[in-house]
């Protein structure tokens, strides 16, 4: 009995790592949303990482984090690192490419609950009155990644907290 239980576990993880090796080899998160304000007032929230905690929904799950700010003090060369706990783990961003005020790159990488770099875009296109917002996230799917694609679904667990922020952001913008 012992060995078929043994031989059945044995198959559920034989299932599930070939299962994680059809997952892609890359993610995309992207979500967007109209807000009534002017792209430069905008990029204010996102060119200065001091501004994120107007925004950001990472911000409020972890009334300890710790952050440290260095580099410019916004724009090119804008560093922002944190430590919090297990929502919102510990990480590193960084501004590479600044076209203000239509276009924000980000380096994004994570160093809890697990190590991974990501692109991070943020692209506003003005329209009359308002202007899209469009926050895109990119990177490698590490094996690890993959495996936990089987189980969830990153577009979906990510995706909901580019939503909220894109609220927050357009709360802060339209005041």
């Amino acid at each position: 009995m012992l060995k078929k239980i043994s031989m059945g576990l044995i198959l559920v993880i034989v299932v599930i790592l070939g299962l994680a090796l059809t997952q892609p080899d890359s993610f995309k998160v992207q979500r967007s949303a109209r807000i009534k304000a002017p792209p430069a007032k905008i990029m204010g929230y996102l060119n200065d990482f001091h501004q994120w905690m107007a925004w950001s929904p990472w911000e409020k799950k972890d009334p300890n984090m710790q952050r440290t700010f260095d580099g410019a003090a916004s724009g090119k060369g804008a560093v922002y690192a944190w430590s919090g706990n297990g929502e919102v783990g510990q990480g590193r961003m960084e501004i590479i490419e600044n076209n203000v005020p239509t276009q924000l790159a980000i380096k994004l990488d994570f160093i809890k609950p697990f190590a991974s770099s990501n692109r991070t875009e943020f692209a506003l296109l003005p329209q009359g009155e308002s202007t899209v917002v469009t926050w895109t996230m990119t990177g490698p799917s590490l094996f690890v990644t993959k495996v936990m694609g089987v189980f969830f679904n990153m577009d979906k667990m990510i995706g909901k907290d580019f939503e909220q922020g894109l609220a927050q952001l357009k709360e802060a913008a339209e005041k």
